[in-house]
């Protein structure tokens, strides 16, 4: 089984800074890709930033200039640095990792629990 936990929502003012984290564990045999993706009240859960086995990365529009992507493979752990922050930034943060199983030798995506991140005006 494979566990993705993540760290680092909260409350911040217009134009602040968060950073989140996510670390995976488990038996994992290889991590393809790690990234977050959110969700909104009422809307799609949507791509924010993806980080790649090796090292490309994909961001959403929205996100592009001020949000980066970046991932301590020797911890199995991707951060997500938010800067410059607008209140249509406030979603539930998901935490997403491909992952191959190194005892069922299975290829899958794993989710994080969700955490919130609120940007007041």
């Amino acid at each position: 089984q494979v566990q993705l936990v993540e760290s680092g929502g909260g409350l911040v003012q217009a134009g602040g800074s968060l950073r989140l984290s996510c670390a995976a564990s488990g038996s994992i045999f290889r991590i393809n890709a790690m990234g977050w993706y959110r969700q909104a009240p009422g809307k799609q859960r949507d791509l924010v930033a993806r980080i790649i086995s090796d090292g490309n990365t994909n961001y959403g529009d929205s996100v592009k200039g001020r949000f980066t992507v970046s991932r301590d493979n020797a911890k199995n752990t991707v951060y997500l640095q938010m800067n410059s922050l607008k209140p249509e930034d406030t979603a539930v943060y998901y935490c997403n990792a491909n992952i191959r199983d190194r005892v069922t030798w299975l290829t899958s995506d794993y989710w994080g629990q969700g955490t919130q991140v609120t940007v007041s005006s």
